[in-house]
């Protein structure tokens, strides 16, 4: 049993996805799910028997509860969750299993989560009895009032020898307030004991360097190479980071997926096996529990081949349950 209490912060989700190629029309049919990066990762952390709970600032209402009793059942304790504000995220996938080619719409504006002002939440209150703290750069990418309620969690958590996580979740289309990434993340990340990401990632949020030429045909060796780079980049730049771990995911059709992982540091660096799948049911929340993987890894101090296979297994079976938030294969 993990020596570790883990608190995942986020902003809860609903998912609304089609159930064939198009999402309106007489035939369509939508099935909506729960979901959000750090839910997505409390929810496998939490059917792993690992100590998580989760906040979020959702508003009070029967859907709310449903989507909160739902990760209570997979072992997540909410009790840290603020019950305010007017309306429940949203994120509609106009395709049935997640091809990332511009299906996602988001609609989060105005959201009680995105309402958060900083000063609000308690954190060293918050965080008392907790080892380790979760987030992900999709809170910063909303507004820069949550940019701030971010570095107030992490100067706590730090403050109070919490081991701290980040996922370098990039969505282009949720930066849009008039901030880029490398302006805010940057002094975000430099609390940060565990970085997971992708190399195009950590090029948009760190401004280490990354090659154009880069693409789906170049090998898992020479990416290897590269990922030690970027890795060996990312540790000159944040002092603090001792883990850093990267994903490699390519997709040549709806049912395809080709993923592998990297993971590095100071003293070593290690790749995964070579996944590869025609048989994709869900992508979302892949990455998630890739995450959860890595930090399942990690609390249990697990050597560093195990660490990257661990994770990378998680994400890997991912792909082959429905909703965002897996059934805690690993």
């Amino acid at each position: 049993m993990t020596k570790h209490k883990i608190l995942s912060f986020g902003e809860l989700l609903l998912r609304l996805s089609s159930s064939g190629d198009s999402f309106l029309g007489t035939d369509a049919e939508v099935a909506v799910f729960p979901g959000g990066s750090e839910a997505n990762v409390a929810a496998s952390l939490g059917q792993w028997n690992v100590p998580c709970s989760y906040l979020s600032r959702v508003p009070d209402n029967e859907l709310v509860s449903q989507a909160l009793s739902t990760l209570e059942s997979l072992g997540v304790d909410t009790s840290p969750s603020l019950l305010e504000g007017d309306r429940l995220g949203l994120y509609f996938l106009l395709s049935a299993n997640g091809l990332t080619k511009g299906e996602v719409v988001y609609d989060r504006k105005y959201s009680a989560f995105s309402q958060l002002q900083p000063g609000t939440i308690d954190w060293d209150a918050v965080l008392e009895n907790y080892t380790w703290f979760h987030w992900s750069a999709l809170t910063p990418a909303l507004s820069e009032p949550l940019a701030s309620v971010c570095q107030e969690a992490l100067e706590s958590a730090q403050r109070n020898g919490l081991t701290i996580s980040v996922d370098l979740n990039y969505r282009n289309k949720l930066w849009n307030y008039g901030k880029q990434p490398i302006e805010l993340m940057p002094d975000l990340l430099k609390y940060c004991d565990v970085v997971m990401g992708n190399i195009w990632a950590a090029n948009k949020m760190l401004g280490t360097a990354v090659l154009e030429t880069l693409g789906r045909d170049t090998t898992p060796d020479t990416y290897f190479e590269h990922a030690k780079e970027s890795a060996l980049e990312v540790f000159g730049l944040l002092p603090r980071c001792k883990h850093i771990a990267y994903t490699f995911r390519f997709m040549d059709s709806a049912t395809h997926n080709l993923l592998y992982g990297t993971y590095h540091t100071k003293d070593g660096d290690f790749i995964s096996a070579i996944n590869e799948t025609n048989g994709v049911i869900d992508r979302i929340g892949s990455g998630d529990a890739f995450m959860a993987g890595l930090i399942y890894a990690l609390a249990n101090d697990k050597g560093g081949q195990e660490t990257i296979d661990t994770a990378t297994a998680a994400g890997f079976k991912k792909l082959f349950v429905k909703g965002d938030f897996g059934n805690g294969s690993m």
